[in-house]
């Protein structure tokens, strides 16, 4: 029986000749055209919805997944969640593999019944692997656009989200995932700490334990 952690989707460990033919049959242009639908989106950080399916799909190369209902789905993993009356069909349509690439979409799609915590909870338990790897690769996205984002608070709880669902994810999907998505988090945080975020923080949650110390005796 297969550990837990032990990575469950074959991938090279490095783009050879062979692979890098099997990229090339791969047809991602209807899907990157449905993904255009995300321009005007605009995100925290800056950039838009777009670009973020493109980096995410680049991201997943990079690793060396070269898996194409997993690439398809990269390019249009926010269009359910991030486009109003999106027609779902339209993904059906787009190719033979076009229901496993929905499919795989709606697993990393966020319900109409789930909180964030939820639909993460519900990845962990229940997502397959592909919607693991496809769900890191999303995160080493959002972390590395983090960088440009200057509210602490969103930083802080964004880093600590990441900890908590993400990291047992990667571990069991990709350990180099894993890896980078600690470096990640460690800078952001050292970012945090070097701008005295933590140091503040504390001075003013001890000013409040004191003023409500100060108040109930009055």
């Amino acid at each position: 029986m297969a550990s837990k952690y032990e990575m469950k989707i074959d991938k090279p460990d490095q783009m050879d000749k062979e692979h890098m033919q099997q990229l090339k049959h791969i047809v991602l242009a209807p899907y990157m055209q449905l993904s255009t639908g995300l321009i005007g989106k605009g995100r925290h950080a800056g950039g838009n919805m777009f670009r973020h399916q493109i980096d995410t799909l680049g991201i997943l190369i990079d690793y060396g997944y070269i898996d194409s209902v997993l690439l398809k789905a990269s390019l249009v993993h926010d269009t359910v969640e991030d486009i109003v009356g999106f027609d779902r069909n339209e993904i059906v349509n787009a190719d033979p593999e076009g229901q496993q690439v929905l499919d795989l979409v709606l697993e990393v799609t966020r319900r109409e019944d789930e909180n964030k915590t939820q639909f993460l909870r519900r990845i962990i338990n229940n997502g397959s692997q592909k919607a693991k790897i496809l769900k890191c690769a999303d995160r080493i996205s959002n972390m590395i656009s983090l960088g440009f984002v200057t509210d602490p608070k969103f930083i802080e709880r964004y880093c600590d989200e990441t900890e908590f669902f993400l990291l047992p994810m990667a571990l069991e999907i990709d350990y180099n995932m894993y890896q980078e998505l600690i470096d990640l988090i460690r800078t952001r945080r050292r970012y945090l700490e070097d701008g005295g975020y933590f140091d503040n923080r504390h001075k003013d949650s001890s000013g409040d334990k004191t003023q409500a110390q100060a108040d109930s005796k009055k």
